[in-house]
């Protein structure tokens, strides 16, 4: 473990030894090893995933050359995915690598449950038609699904589940967890201790600023019927309240209390995300429930008892001006209820795992305390299946996507990545790829006019009736004649094994649409479908 410690130390400060050691159980398949899934499953050995499969049938070409840095030119007619599987082994000796000289749609028809095995699939460059079918595999064996798809400048990446939960979703902008509304005995014994009208100025401008928002919440209430300020009037005069109490100008504790004085007025009791969360048919638990929902059940009980309205505390304190000795009595406050919380929570985990009939260390000590200091910031994402999406569009936001200038882009080249692969079924081909060069210059524009037609059709399909794509769109999707470009290719496969580490780590919140990249504008959006 120590040498893993220095390996991967950049990636263990972001998510934990938690996070790596799952990323060292995952089992990841990835099928076709072009430019695009080659550039995801390297930058996921890099990261030392446990194991990987690479399952293509292909040869190398001289055209790979151009395009996967995972060959090279003693690779030309060897088994594509046999090279890339030894390129990647080089990167990273300690994950297990195989691989499968097969094509994805030969397998998917052979031998459906070779896929199980997998903690993950990448699946790259496929039609929509096998795409479909994996899917349904997928999630009939439930394994994660994420797809990816670059073409000439634009590209796709599309995540398939049917739930997945959340428990440190590491969200940019989250308030500190410090209870300033409802501090508890402990910590208003402590705030009392402390006189902010001192006349000693080294303590006045060194007063924690929570012991500053407490007191003069206490102040404000003492003068409003108990009452915290709600309008925005009455927050502006607590703000002013605060400013007064500043002695100088290098006082930054009163500078840090007005900045977080926000935090007072902040609705009581718990998020609306986290409402929906514990509400949930899943939270009423059974022995076949996941941990995940066991641990929420558990948090609903907690809430409505010991919490009295609120999720567990988290226990940490961000920094803030303060003699030391003041942080650290702070500090241990908050350590101490949190720790108090937990136990609470641990108590009731036990007691539901017992009710349903499970062993009651079947959840270890470690999981519950991290869910616990997470309690507020828990996600539960729920995806779509492919054929939901193709056969149950939802027209209303489509018809929005089209009038959004933002968007609109963004949706056509979503269409247009589907018209090419029925232009494939229908004539064999993708528009653009011709195997004499006088056909690309007499043809290229009869295939324009098809894939318009199959494009607006598409729309149709979609409730997107009268609804029309870009002429230069449709164009630029023929000229890039079904091509992977580097370029894109490793845009799109890092964007892909972003996603995969999201999801094995359970860590931050992935892509809750499919994700849609425009080369040619340089923009990127994402679509609810």
């Amino acid at each position: 473990m120590a040498e893993n410690k220095s390996k991967y130390d950049r990636q263990l400060r972001i998510w934990g030894e938690q996070g790596q050691a799952a990323l060292e159980r995952a089992n990841i398949c990835l099928l076709n090893c072009g430019p695009t899934g080659s550039e995801a499953l390297k930058n996921l050995v890099l990261g030392g995933i446990g194991s990987f499969t690479v399952v293509d049938g292909s040869k190398v070409d001289v055209a790979d050359l151009g395009n996967n840095f995972l060959v090279d030119t003693e690779s030309i007619g060897q088994s594509k995915a046999k090279c890339v599987c030894a390129f990647l082994q080089e990167l990273n000796d300690a994950v297990g690598a195989k691989f499968v000289e097969e094509s994805p749609e030969a397998l998917l028809e052979t031998n459906p449950a070779f896929f199980s095995q997998f903690s993950l699939i990448i699946a790259t460059q496929l039609a929509e038609n096998v795409v479909l079918k994996l899917d349904r595999i997928c999630r009939q064996q439930n394994v994660i699904l994420v797809i990816a798809r670059s073409y000439g400048l634009t590209g796709l990446v599309r995540i398939s589940l049917k739930e997945h939960d959340v428990v440190e979703s590491k969200p940019e902008h989250s308030r500190e967890d410090l209870k300033l509304h409802k501090p508890w005995p402990e910590l208003k014994r402590s705030v009392d201790d402390f006189d902010i009208d001192t006349e000693d100025s080294v303590i006045h401008k060194n007063i924690p600023y929570v012991v500053l928002l407490i007191k003069l919440a206490e102040e404000w209430r003492n003068m409003h019927d108990g009452m915290l300020p709600s309008t925005k009037e009455e927050q502006n005069q607590f703000r002013d309240l605060v400013r007064s109490k500043r002695r100088s100008s290098d006082e930054e504790n009163y500078k840090e209390a007005w900045a977080a004085s926000v935090s007072l007025w902040d609705p009581p009791g718990i998020s609306s995300d986290l409402r929906n969360i514990i509400e949930d048919s899943s939270a009423d638990v059974n022995s076949n429930s996941s941990d995940f929902w066991v641990l929420v059940a558990a948090l609903k009980e907690f809430i409505a008892n010991e919490g009295e309205g609120e999720a567990p505390l988290e226990g940490s304190i961000p920094d803030m001006t303060s003699l030391t000795e003041y942080y650290i009595i702070l500090q241990k406050i908050y350590q101490e209820k949190a720790e108090a919380d937990f136990l609470s929570f641990e108590r009731r985990v036990r007691s539901i795992l017992k009710n349903i009939g499970r062993d009651l260390d079947s959840i270890p000590s470690a999981s519950i305390k991290s869910f616990c200091r997470n309690a507020r910031k828990l996600r539960v994402l729920r995806y779509r299946s492919l054929e939901d999406e193709f056969s149950s569009p939802l027209t209303a936001e489509l018809q929005r996507y089209l009038g959004d200038e933002d968007k609109s882009t963004a949706f056509s080249f979503y269409v247009l990545l589907r018209a090419v692969d029925h232009f494939a079924t229908s004539y064999n081909r993708y528009p653009g790829v011709f195997d004499e060069l006088w056909k690309y210059v007499r043809e290229l524009d009869e295939d324009v006019s098809r894939l318009k037609t199959i494009g607006v059709g598409l729309l149709n399909d979609m409730g997107c009736v009268g609804a029309n794509l870009s002429e230069d769109l449709i164009s630029e999707m023929c000229r890039f004649g079904a091509s992977e470009l580097h370029c894109v290719a490793a845009f799109v496969g890092g964007i892909a094994s972003q996603e995969v580490i999201k999801l094995i780590t359970k860590q931050f919140i992935p892509i809750s649409g499919t994700f849609i990249f425009n080369g040619i504008d340089h923009k990127s959006q994402q679509l609810a479908l």
